[in-house]
């Protein structure tokens, strides 16, 4: 119905910069909030950053003024530019869309996840 994909992940030195992208595709007739989580090795999935339609971003506090996320409303895509990485950053990455699809019902969709390491 609907598809996240994302893209950008890798393995970046420590203090080493990395811009994850996720593209929404499919029955989508408007998207409402987008956002970045991760887990790390042994912990829970954590909320990164999200950002709405309109209004102000959100951010963790682990992460405020060295991650920045932004959209592209025309395409679908909502993306996390990522500075100073540190190794705590290393986790699988997820984006999140709550999209209201075409029949007008809203959902919460979860791309597959991309691997951010940060390592020397």
């Amino acid at each position: 119905q609907v598809q996240l994909v994302e893209s950008g992940g890798g393995l970046v030195q420590p203090g080493g910069s990395l811009r994850l992208s996720c593209a929404a595709s499919g029955s989508i007739f408007s998207i409402n909030t987008m956002g970045w989580y991760r887990r790390a090795p042994g912990k829970q999935r954590e909320l990164v950053a999200t950002i709405p339609t309109g209004g102000s971003t959100t951010y963790a506090d682990s992460v405020k003024g060295r991650f920045t996320i932004s959209r592209d409303n025309a395409k679908n895509t909502v993306f996390l530019q990522m500075n100073s990485l540190k190794p705590e950053d290393t986790a699988v990455y997820y984006c999140n869309a709550l999209v209201v699809v075409t029949s007008r019902s809203t959902y919460d969709f979860w791309g597959q996840g991309t691997q951010v390491t940060v390592s020397s």
